[in-house]
C-alpha cells in the first residue's frame, strides 16, 4: 500500500496563478503549473501531474521534495555551472590592460604572447590573447603604414587639400 499523496502549499491560488502568468522560463512554468493544479484541487495524484506535464513521476517527486524542504524559491531556483577556469591569471589580465592603456602598446599579438610568457611565465595561445585584447578590452594593435623618409609633408597636405575625389 502506498502512502497518501499530501502536499501543503503555502502560497495562495491567486499568487500562484499570477506567478505562472509572469514566468518566462518553461521549467519554472511547469513547476508553478504543478503547484497551481495541486492548490486548486484539479489534480490529486502524482501520476496525473506527470501525465499532464509529460514528465516522469520521479521528476515530480524530486520537485515536490525541493518544495517541501525549501519552499517556492528553492523549487524555482536555477543553478548555473561555474564554467572553466581562466587561462590567464588575474594579475596578468590587469597588467596587460594597464600596458595597453599606456599607449606604448605592442607591435603585434605575438609580442603580447611573448611578454606574458616572459613576465608571468604563462604560455597563452595566440587566439586567447587576441580574444582578450580585441574583444574584451576593445583595443586594436594598429600600426601606421610605413612612410618614405623622402616624402615631403607639405606636398602631401597640398595634394589632399586640392584633389577632388570622383565616385
Amino acid at each position: 500500500m502506498s502512502r497518501p499523496f499530501k502536499v501543503e502549499i503555502a502560497e495562495s491560488e491567486e499568487e500562484l496563478k499570477k506567478r505562472l502568468q509572469t514566468a518566462r522560463l518553461g521549467s519554472q512554468k511547469e513547476k508553478l503549473q504543478m503547484l497551481w493544479w495541486l492548490k486548486s484541487g484539479q489534480v490529486n495524484e502524482q501520476q496525473e501531474i506527470g501525465f499532464r506535464l509529460g514528465r516522469d513521476t520521479s521528476t515530480i517527486t524530486r520537485w515536490l521534495q525541493k518544495y517541501r524542504l525549501g519552499g517556492l524559491s528553492s523549487l524555482l531556483e536555477i543553478k548555473k555551472a561555474a564554467g572553466a577556469t581562466r587561462k590567464m591569471s588575474v594579475q596578468a589580465i590587469a597588467a596587460l590592460k594597464q600596458e595597453l592603456e599606456t599607449g606604448k602598446g605592442f607591435s603585434g599579438y605575438g609580442a603580447i604572447v611573448e611578454w606574458l610568457e616572459n613576465k608571468y611565465g604563462e604560455k597563452i595561445e595566440y587566439g586567447t590573447v587576441y580574444g582578450w585584447v580585441r574583444y574584451r578590452f576593445g583595443a586594436k594593435l594598429k600600426v601606421s603604414r610605413p612612410k618614405s623618409y623622402k616624402q615631403d609633408e607639405d606636398v602631401v597636405q597640398s595634394l589632399k587639400k586640392n584633389s577632388v575625389l570622383y565616385y
